[in-house]
């Protein structure tokens, strides 16, 4: 197993252009970090497989030994993060321990592109994904795709003091030609559209950040 760690890992490195240096410092984890893991006779803890399983695009277990077979057609992706609107936080992601994957199919047009997930919590879209529903999603800054109605985007709504929500929307063009972002809530605190051009009205900045691709629910 730890030959195969590490050939992968070295692989995954010349993949995406990193140095071991690039990809340690990347990772938050000092210079070294890479180089030490590649240097060590033992495997190193799940949670520096994790943390370098980020920086190189590839699922934890893939680099621990997973056979390629079994993820021909198909993805792993990280969830990472919480959908929920009216819930505020400097900070989106959560802590390593907290994250887990699901398994997708490689859509061609989106197989160049990292694929992003989060869970959705509470109500503010139970009438299209209920609650627990995990949402996969590509970045927009990577794509650089126009925004497309009747398809639906994770949007981030950001304070001037630093603090976030995040939560998903369809996006409707009315008969004018005029972009909305609208919720599908049953619940009355999540039924205000949002102008897509004019943003809350407020000192709020709203943006989208992702296009919803996928959706994996629980049984």
């Amino acid at each position: 197993m730890t030959e195969i760690w590490k050939t992968r890992l070295k692989k995954a490195l010349e993949d995406n252009g990193l140095t071991m240096k690039a990809a340690s410092i990347a990772a938050g984890k000092g210079e070294t970090f890479v180089r030490d893991m590649l240097e060590r006779d033992r495997a190193p803890s799940i949670d520096n497989f994790i943390s370098i399983a980020k920086i190189v695009g590839k699922p934890a277990s893939y680099l621990l030994g997973e056979s390629p077979g079994e993820l021909k057609g198909l993805r792993h992706v990280e969830v990472a993060a919480p959908i929920q609107a009216g819930t505020w936080a400097e900070s989106w992601e959560w802590d390593y321990d907290d994250r887990y994957t699901v398994i997708v199919p490689d859509y061609p047009e989106y197989s160049h592109f990292k694929l992003y997930a989060a869970e959705a919590r509470g109500t503010s879209m139970n009438r299209r994904y209920p609650e627990g529903t995990v949402l996969v999603f590509v970045d927009v800054n990577d794509t650089r795709e126009e925004p497309l109605p009747g398809k639906r985007y994770i949007v981030e709504r950001k304070r001037a003091s630093g603090e976030a929500e995040h939560t998903v929307k369809l996006l409707h063009a009315d008969g004018d030609g005029k972009l909305w972002l609208m919720p599908e809530s049953d619940d009355p605190r999540f039924q205000a559209a949002i102008p897509f051009e004019e943003g809350t009205g407020d000192e709020d900045v709203v943006a989208i950040v992702g296009r919803v691709i996928a959706a994996v629910t629980r049984e």
